[in-house]
């Protein structure tokens, strides 16, 4: 009998792309059935995954007893927590340690997190306002702590958020706006196609990747590297500005302002990923990630 891979968030953008990876390939949809939880299993997407053989099921993150529901007889675990949803860093930990505690109950063989670095921890507390991280980095301690086998997948900077940062100018130019100089480096993800590649080989390299970080990224890209592709692609112009702290917050909503800011200067220094290299997560990958050039190629907004 095929054992369980449990998949959380299964309709959003990180889990729809761990599902549709595992499908697609020949070993581990035979090795393994995929159970997809989601708040809503009567949305077209939910309902698209369980014409697929997808076992979809119902899970409130917030419900101990749900997760452990969600997640009896697994053997593996694909967990992704949602800030932004209440923008609750408390209600976004609590979430993680519920499936954290499940998973242990349950036995998993193995649980990959899609955790982020602690930017108040990495920067000796200069950065103490960025919770869409360093929730995520507690919920990562407090899953080691468990003794859970686990994984911790660190995705990049999402390559879609160019398509509302890069901005079209009167005269049909674009222009890119950061308060961080033209040498920071940004580490791009195609999520949603490409996350899925990263966890599959997770998924497959499980016992020399416990306890490890695997970043989630192509390539690191400066901001001119980032206008230059978008320009050699789509033959438009394209530049980049950088802004004063000031100047990029009066643009911003204030509740977002101050994590939105501390998040790009820590982009800045030390880096996304501290500074690390790619090398090693990129060489575990069966499949080649999407450059950003075949990013803005492929994105009907940009064309």
């Amino acid at each position: 009998m095929s054992q369980i891979i449990t998949v959380f968030g299964a309709t959003g953008i990180q889990g729809g792309s761990v599902i549709k990876s595992l499908l697609s390939d020949s070993t581990l949809s035979e090795e393994f059935r995929i159970r997809g939880v989601t708040r809503d299993v009567s949305t077209p997407a939910a309902q698209a995954l369980a014409k697929l053989a997808v076992e979809v099921v119902k899970g409130d993150l917030s419900s101990p007893s749900s997760v452990a529901a969600a997640v009896k007889g697994s053997h593996t675990v694909f967990l992704v927590t949602n800030f932004w949803e209440t923008m609750k860093p408390e209600v976004e930990i609590a979430q993680g340690k519920n499936v954290a505690d499940a998973a242990k109950a349950a036995g998993i063989s193995h649980l990959v997190f899609s955790s982020l670095i602690g930017v108040s921890k990495a920067t000796g507390g200069k950065f103490k306002n960025v919770p869409h991280f360093d929730g995520k980095a507690e919920i990562e301690e407090y899953i080691r702590g468990t003794g859970v086998p686990s994984t911790f997948f660190l995705p990049g900077y999402y390559m879609a958020n160019y398509i509302q940062l890069l901005n079209k100018n009167e005269d049909g130019s674009y222009t890119l706006a950061y308060p961080v100089g033209k040498d920071t480096k940004f580490p791009l993800l195609d999520a949603p196609a490409d996350t899925g590649k990263f966890v599959k080989s997770i998924i497959k390299n499980r016992e020399k990747l416990l306890g490890k970080h695997v970043l989630g990224a192509t390539d690191y890209y400066t901001t001119g590297q980032i206008v230059a592709g978008f320009s050699e692609v789509t033959g438009k112009k394209a530049s980049f500005v950088q802004l004063t702290a000031e100047q990029y917050t009066a643009a911003l909503p204030p509740i977002l302002a101050p994590a939105l800011l501390e998040s790009h200067l820590f982009i800045e220094n030390p880096g996304y990923f501290a500074g690390e290299s790619l090398t090693e997560s990129l060489a575990i990958l069966e499949e080649k990630p999407t450059t950003w050039k075949e990013f803005v190629k492929g994105t009907p907004a940009f064309n």
